[in-house]
């Protein structure tokens, strides 16, 4: 997950604090020694408790799926040993100030897209059909319009009006909509016994 690092307006510097709060990676600012938790952006410790940070968009993928979206990509190349994390075994959560759902990567991959609201806001979450490791949160919403995204065979429509969408880049490609935009939403990978601990009031949808 990615975080903006700004507070009320101020560029916040940051650093691992080292301890684990829930069995989950713990931060510090370094002007007021706070501490944050990582799942959910939040200061649990110090003067700042009860501030958060904001979610920005980002994909937990394999190298060969984000260089296929992003050919232009720079990486930073340095020794490190294989990540323990499979894809399969997590969910992608949606965390919206006072409301959260998970999304099951197992039940996306099998060519559902899942239509829901999550504090207010018509989201969709889906799997792209070609690429079982490349997932997206984005808004339905558009204008005045909420519209409902389906699979199709290889392909993302819409039930309103049967415009075809891109999976990753949320573009309508052809249709009635052809050149309409879906916002792109945070969302972020976890496993799903974190969901009970970090988002008590949350939800498993399906």
């Amino acid at each position: 997950m990615v975080h903006r690092r700004e507070i009320d307006g101020q560029e916040v510097v940051f650093g691992v604090h080292g301890a684990l709060w829930g069995n989950a990676m713990t931060w510090w600012d370094h002007d007021t020694g706070s501490v944050w938790s990582q799942p959910i952006g939040e200061a649990i410790a110090g003067p700042r408790k009860g501030a958060r940070v904001e979610l920005l968009p980002s994909s937990l993928t394999t190298w060969g799926s984000w260089r296929a979206a992003n050919p232009e990509t720079l990486a930073l190349d340095s020794p490190a040993s294989r990540g323990g994390f499979a894809l399969e075994d997590m969910v992608v959560v949606v965390d919206f100030v006072d409301d959260a759902a998970a999304y099951p990567i197992t039940t996306l991959r099998q060519g559902v897209v899942a239509n829901d609201v999550v504090a207010g806001a018509p989201v969709a979450v889906l799997v792209d059909p070609e690429d079982p490791d490349a997932w997206r949160v984005f808004s339905r919403r558009l204008d005045d319009q909420t519209i409902t995204l389906l699979r199709d065979g290889p392909h993302i429509v819409d039930a309103e009006t049967g415009s075809t969408w891109d999976p990753q880049l949320g573009v309508a490609q052809d249709g009635p909509l052809a050149g309409e935009v879906l916002d792109l939403l945070p969302g972020f990978t976890a496993v799903p016994s974190d969901v009970g601990t970090f988002w008590p009031s949350g939800r498993v949808w399906g």
